[in-house]
């Protein structure tokens, strides 16, 4: 059991409690009026309302059937007025400093409503400003949700990462499985020229040898004199029969050779798949036993169809200098077919679903807040970002999921 994630989780929840962060820090609904931290008392629908001098403005962000606008009703001494006696306009400060400002104008249903929409998240700092039958009136307050502090030692000691949101690639990919093999033509199967018996052994299996190195050493039956059994190239000794004092028989191998600095890599591919899959697309090999990966170039797709599994095959080469990829070594392979430029993208590791919602959580500062996004193409890293984020903007990469863990702590709200 990986105990990591869940040790970070409660480093996380230990370090803010430390740090005194307070429980509803992500979601708090409570508005400052004034600079006065009030209970936000609702209206008849539903909405903030907003008392000053006898009058009131009730202010609301209407959702049900319409994009997200705000809607306003106006009072005087409890009374309601029309919508004509007022005129209201709310500004709104995001997180980051992005303002925005929404004007509220009469409606024939008596109240007040702004053309524009609240775009997602519905989380900012919010000041108010109203004039009601003369009067000039202004609130400000805060209706922040999926938002909380950590400061940057806490995220740090947690392995919370950022990265900033850029221009990329998502690409068309084929998950495929293959096969070492070592290069035909780069083996040597290597016999006595005379038969006689072996005096000597030179080498092991596993061994790597030059060219004209000696390998065994066997006295001829015809001379009784010794000569030398040499590699005719650079490899590594892959089997060996050669014993000392067994007999040499003229053609039979005594060892194999084969340069293994370079391999094949056969990959298997089923079905339509083949149809999409070329010479010189990118190939990313991943060994199977460490995880290691390599970078090749598909050279060519094999005319027939392997026998046993009925997959065509597509063959690269991969570098082997260090020796540690392995003939007949089963590996796993993408294959890039295409690649389409992407004006934002994200690294999968980003995302989290908040409020059935898929979002990221972008950091500025010590805040750390959840940003609905529109998702486009994705591939087998990364996913195009079509709306919500902008390029620039800093989102935790790595360990999100405790972020989002802290929000729902904090039972965050989405309450205006």
């Amino acid at each position: 059991m990986n105990l990591r994630p869940l040790l970070s989780a409660m480093a996380l929840s230990l370090s803010l409690a430390a740090c005194g962060a307070p429980d509803d820090h992500a979601g708090d609904a409570h508005g400052h009026e004034e600079g006065a931290h009030a209970e936000a008392v609702r209206g008849e629908h539903g909405g903030r309302v907003l008392e000053q001098d006898g009058f009131a403005v009730e202010l609301a962000i209407a959702e049900s059937g319409t994009p997200p606008t705000f809607q306003a009703w106006l009072y005087h001494d409890g009374k309601p007025l029309p919508a004509s006696a007022g005129r209201v306009q709310v500004e709104l400060t995001r997180l980051g400093g992005a303002r925005e400002a929404h004007a509220l104008v009469p409606q024939a249903d008596g109240s007040l409503r702004a053309d524009g929409t609240v775009g997602e998240p519905h989380s900012f700092d919010v000041e108010v400003n109203a004039t009601v039958d003369g009067k000039a009136l202004r609130w400000r307050y805060e209706s922040y949700e999926g938002r909380t502090t950590i400061p940057a030692q806490v995220a740090d000691e947690s392995g919370i990462r950022v990265a900033p949101v850029q221009a990329g690639t998502i690409a068309d990919e084929h998950e495929v499985q293959g096969l070492l093999t070592p290069i035909e033509g780069r083996a040597a199967h290597v016999a006595a020229r005379f038969p006689g018996p072996i005096r000597r052994v030179a080498v092991e299996i596993g061994d790597r040898v030059r060219a004209g190195q000696t390998l065994a050493t066997v006295e001829s039956n015809l001379s009784l004199t010794p000569y030398a059994v040499t590699s005719p190239i650079a490899g590594v000794v892959l089997a060996r029969s050669a014993t000392v004092g067994s007999v040499a028989a003229e053609g039979t191998a005594l060892f194999e050779i084969a340069d293994l600095s370079t391999l094949w890599v056969d990959l298997h591919v089923f079905g339509r798949d083949a149809q999409h899959i070329v010479p010189g697309v990118p190939v990313t090999v991943t060994r199977l036993s460490d995880g290691v990966t390599a970078q090749t170039t598909l050279e060519r797709v094999l005319p027939g169809t392997a026998t046993a599994s009925q997959s065509t095959v597509a063959r690269a080469a991969l570098a082997n200098e260090d020796g540690l990829w392995r003939p007949g070594s089963a590996v796993k392979a993408r294959i890039t077919v295409a690649e389409q430029p992407a004006a934002l993208v994200v690294p999968l590791a980003a995302l989290q679903a908040f409020r059935d919602r898929d979002v990221v959580f972008v950091r500025v500062g010590d805040i750390y807040e959840a940003r609905p996004v529109e998702l486009g193409q994705r591939d087998a890293g990364h996913v195009e970002i079509l709306s919500g984020l902008a390029a620039g903007d800093e989102v935790v990469v790595e360990q999100s999921y405790l972020v989002k863990a802290d929000i729902e702590k904090s039972g965050a709200s989405h309450d205006h």
